[in-house]
């Protein structure tokens, strides 16, 4: 037994304290150990100046114990006592002892080896203490000079004679040569060599006894310890007997048969897992039959799942079985077989039901069968079925199309379908109320296709739903399962460690009775699968099958940790609620592709019809009866798809603004050519157009409808009667007023060209004030019509038609806005421009009528002489031209505008006269000319106020004596029809 281990105490326990006991403090327990008396007391050897102590113990203690008066050397010291036929044998373990490993040791070398470190550093680090007397000083310095005469080459440890460098060292070759006559030199130098060795040898055997001479006195304690070791040994080895046939009395009496009712206990499980493991094999071997017999049904799912259920269990409870090394790669290969049965399947169920009849009353084709395909395809992650049932959509929308073509085009007698081949070319040649009646028949033919498709996505759509609620209620019955695991597993280890502690013996029986259940409960979930037989849960209490069982789900759950993804172990449904939340998602904006699809068709339909132009030659009616089916479709589908596609309307608004120009195009063309041929004279007005104004002024702006009896019974009015006003107009303002309903009644029927219509009517407007000034102030009429005059009565009619206009601005604005968007009422504008324009030109016309009587003064009056006879020749003509003046006027304008006008023109009249008086020097002095004058202007007065509705015009004749300036003849800026001096207003300002 080599002696050179440490000796440092260890810490002596019993088995239980090891697992059972709490740690304590190790320098408060632990008895202090009587060492053995020092082999080598206060020695040093020669390669150490420190003080020896027993990690430096290099001495063989056997070597040193060897008896020599034994005839032959024993194998240890035992046969002194027990003789030379002791033989060892092994040791049978005690079953009631702990097997002792390295673990056992860890606490203490943790605990040791910081002091081992400590104690390390400071040897290095601290000198020896000098504790040698002189002599031991003095034989150590003899020794050591002994020693030094032995070359250190003998005291490496790497010596070896078979290292040839050594052996040269050792031994030179020059000793050894013998040739050359130096045979007796060298002779000698051998024997000196020999000597020299020899001497070595001497000086290393006289230290070996020198230290063996110090160390005497233990080694014959030691050899008295071995004496009393020995008759301990033999006390032992009779108690140890004693002992043993005490506990094979126990043995035989109390042990042996509980002993055997828990063997043949164990026996039992043991048939009975055998005969559930047989009953399992026998089930699994009927997997693949079974599964053929659910795909003859269509039974996908209930096949997925029990080739998912026969995977588990061969991976888990059948592994190894040779019989099974083939199934698993079978069924793998059906699964994949499935996936394409499923596809195909699939592809079959959405051609056929998007292409059956769409009379048929059923939304849902076999719902079951939908359920039972879409369930098989999320369990085997087929996401793309959608893409499928999207191209199935596609074919359906242009077979609808192409079938009522063709049934539309086969009623239609006119058509020779030999002579036109093509469809598109046959479609073209039906007229609009055909067309029509085929562009409704698809409307309502895709409405009911997007009907059917929102039914069968619906189910879908429930079906990933459930699918994901199930994940989640999954997912947290496992966490509190996990929760309850974990309790119990703390619960049961705390009881065996309670037993362990107390001594009681732990059998496989007890973990057979107490953990059965748990497995019992784990395997009854794993193994309920459809049309499979359920297996006793004897056969997971197995040890090697939880043990497969444990790993597997280890692997499953590692597998999705790495791969980021969050599956439930043991799910029929592998997608993560992440990929179902995103495939819900693809499923609505699949309705909203159903829904764009519908309405690309229609598009295209519509674009091929409106090659030749078609659609633009559709007069309003028709071309509003068309945007309000395609208006009705586009809600529909919104309805429908909850969004509102866009291509259709597109096109709509596309057509819409090619209809809106020209439809203003037309109007305006037809203006234009109502205004050429216009001669400005008062118009009769036809009942129809009386009907029309009132229903304005009821607050209705539409066309009325014509009353074909009634019309022809009333008789034309001279005037058009507008809220108690009467309103003498020519033709074209009749028409433009119909014209101006016709623009605003197309705004309630085509909402979305209210904003090119409000600047199609402001322009048309623009131009009827435009041109009409033209023709009547520019006197274009003269030429373009043939007038040989403009007229005052053509000027009044014509301001009167403006004022007609320019009174129904407000209440178009007003239409306007109501249909208007918020952002969009800066276009209001162009309505207060035009009133503007209007005012302007009415202004002008009053102007103008000013004017002709201002020139007639200037030429009447300068001619002016204060003489008899009286009235005067110039103011009868006066008189007479004022009397024409209010002829012509008087039954076209108000009486208000009248005297506003006669107003103006008597300021004219005063203006000429005070400076014709001037000219004459004639004064107020009451003289002869004086008295001339006033009974000129008295006539004046009484001819101006005779005539109709000037009664009470209050003239004011005396300012033509006064000094001071005369009212200006400009207009007035208020558009009174007065002097600005004249106006209140005016003058307020």
């Amino acid at each position: 037994m080599a002696s050179s281990h440490s000796s440092s105490p260890v810490p002596q326990g019993s088995s239980s304290d090891v697992f059972f006991k709490k740690e304590v403090d190790p320098t408060k327990h632990i008895r202090p150990v009587q060492s053995l008396p020092d082999v080598c007391p206060k020695e040093p050897t020669v390669t150490d100046q420190h003080r020896w102590t027993i990690y430096h113990s290099k001495v063989n203690l056997p070597a040193a114990l060897n008896d020599p008066r034994l005839a032959k050397r024993e194998s240890d010291f035992f046969t002194k006592t027990w003789g030379l036929d002791f033989v060892d044998t092994e040791v049978i373990p005690s079953l009631y002892l702990p097997q002792i490993s390295k673990e056992h040791f860890t606490a203490y070398q943790q605990e040791i080896s910081q002091r081992e470190k400590i104690h390390e550093r400071c040897k290095n680090i601290c000198p020896p203490k000098d504790t040698f007397d002189r002599a031991l000083l003095h034989t150590h310095d003899k020794s050591r000079t002994d020693l030094e005469q032995v070359p250190k080459i003998f005291m490496k440890p790497d010596f070896a004679l078979d290292d040839s460098l050594t052996f040269n060292s050792v031994l030179p070759w020059s000793h050894f040569n013998t040739a050359g006559g130096k045979g007796n030199r060298d002779a000698a130098s051998s024997k000196l060599l020999q000597e020299k060795l020899s001497h070595y040898l001497d000086i290393v055997e006289v230290n070996i006894a020198h230290q063996i001479s110090l160390r005497s006195e233990a080694f014959f304690h030691a050899m008295t310890s071995q004496h009393e070791l020995q008759d301990y040994l033999k006390k032992t080895s009779q108690a140890v007997k004693m002992l043993r046939d005490k506990i094979a009395q126990i043995d035989k009496v109390m042990c042996e048969g509980s002993l055997h009712i828990l063997r043949l206990a164990l026996t039992r499980n043991n048939c009975v897992k055998v005969y559930n493991k047989l009953k399992l094999m026998a089930t699994v071997h009927q997997t693949q039959p079974t599964v053929q017999v659910l795909l003859s049904t269509s039974e996908f799912v209930g096949a997925l799942d029990l080739i998912a259920t026969t995977q588990e269990v061969l991976q888990q409870e059948l592994q190894g079985i040779h019989g099974f090394r083939h199934l698993g790669s079978q069924l793998c290969e059906l699964e994949k077989l499935i996936d394409k049965m499923m596809i195909a399947e699939f592809s079959t169920y959405s051609h056929s039901d998007l292409n059956r009849p769409l009379e048929d009353d059923c939304q849902i084709l076999e719902e079951e069968r939908l359920i039972s395909l879409v369930f098989g395809l999320l369990k085997q992650r087929k996401l793309n079925f959608l893409e499928i049932y999207s191209e199935e959509m596609i074919i359906t929308a242009k077979n609808i199309i192409k079938q009522c073509v063709i049934n539309k085009v086969s009623q239609i007698e006119e058509i020779d379908t030999d002579a036109v081949m093509k469809l598109a070319d046959q479609m073209r040649m039906l007229n609009f109320p055909q067309w029509f009646d085929l562009l409704k028949d698809i409307f309502s033919k895709f409405t009911v296709f997007l009907q059917r498709v929102k039914a069968t996505l619906n189910i879908i759509h429930s079906v990933v739903l459930s699918v994901l609620d199930k994940n989640q209620r999954t997912r947290e019955l496992e966490e509190i399962s996990q929760q309850k695991n974990a309790t119990k597993d703390t619960s049961l280890d705390t009881e065996v460690a309670y037993l362990i502690h107390e001594g009681m013996f732990i059998s496989d029986a007890f973990s057979e009775s107490e953990l059965t259940p748990i497995a019992i409960d784990a395997t009854s979930q794993r193994n309920a699968s459809p049309n499979s037989e359920p297996c006793s849960s004897d056969s997971v209490s197995e040890p090697e099958c939880t043990t497969d069982s444990s790993s597997s789900k280890d692997q499953t759950s590692s597998s999705a940790i790495a791969g980021g993804v969050d599956i439930m172990v043991n799910e029929d449904m592998k997608l993560t609620d992440l990929e179902l939340g995103k495939l819900a998602n693809n499923i609505q904006e699949l309705l909203y592709s159903a829904s764009d699809i519908c309405h690309d068709r229609a598009v295209k339909f519509l674009m091929s019809r409106a090659k030749d132009g078609f659609l633009e030659k559709l007069n309003s009616t028709e071309f509003i009866t068309l945007s309000r089916l395609m208006e009705t479709f586009i809600l529909d589908t919104e309805q429908i798809c909850g969004r509102k596609s866009m291509s259709l309307l597109g096109a709509l608004q596309s057509q819409a603004n090619k209809f809106v120009n020209r439809f203003h195009e037309e109007r305006k063309t037809k203006l234009s050519l109502l205004l050429d041929n216009e001669r400005w004279k008062q118009a009769d007005v036809p009942a129809e157009f009386q009907d029309l104004v009132d229903s304005i002024s009821d607050g209705k702006i539409a066309l009325p409808e014509k009353k074909s009896g009634a019309a022809e019974e009333r008789k034309p009015a001279e005037v058009l009667i507008v809220e108690g006003q009467q309103y003498a107009v020519v033709g074209t303002v009749l028409l433009l007023i119909r014209i101006i309903l016709e623009y605003c009644q197309c705004v309630d029927n085509i909402p979305s060209v209210t904003t090119d219509m409000l600047t199609r009517l402001s322009d048309l407007l623009k131009y009827f004030n435009s041109r009409s000034c033209q023709l009547v102030l520019g006197a274009g009429a003269l030429q373009v019509v043939g007038l040989k005059t403009i007229t005052t009565k053509n000027l009044a009619l014509s301001s009167r038609c403006l004022q007609l206009i320019v009174h129904y601005i407000p209440v178009i604005r007003a239409h306007f806005e109501a249909r208007l968007q918020p952002k969009q009422y800066s276009m209001l504008r162009h309505f207060d421009h035009i009133t503007k324009d209007y005012h302007d030109h009415i202004a002008e016309i009053s102007a103008k009528l000013v004017a002709i009587m201002d020139s007639l003064f200037d030429k009447l009056l300068s001619k002016y002489e204060v003489k008899a006879p009286v009235p005067s020749a110039c103011f009868r003509n006066i008189c007479k031209q004022m009397a024409k003046m209010h002829e012509a006027i008087f039954d076209l304008l108000p009486e208000e505008q009248t005297q506003m006008l006669f107003l103006r023109i008597n300021a004219s009249y005063k203006l000429h006269l005070k400076k014709q008086l001037s000219h004459l020097n004639v004064i107020n002095d009451g003289g002869p000319q004086n008295g001339l004058v006033t009974a000129d202007v008295a006539f004046y007065t009484g001819n101006l106020q005779a005539l109709k509705g000037l009664k009470d015009l209050d003239l004011n004749m005396a300012e033509i004596w006064e000094q001071k300036r005369i009212s200006s003849t400009l207009q007035c800026k208020c558009l009174c029809l007065t002097y600005q001096d004249s106006c209140l207003s005016c003058q307020s300002a």
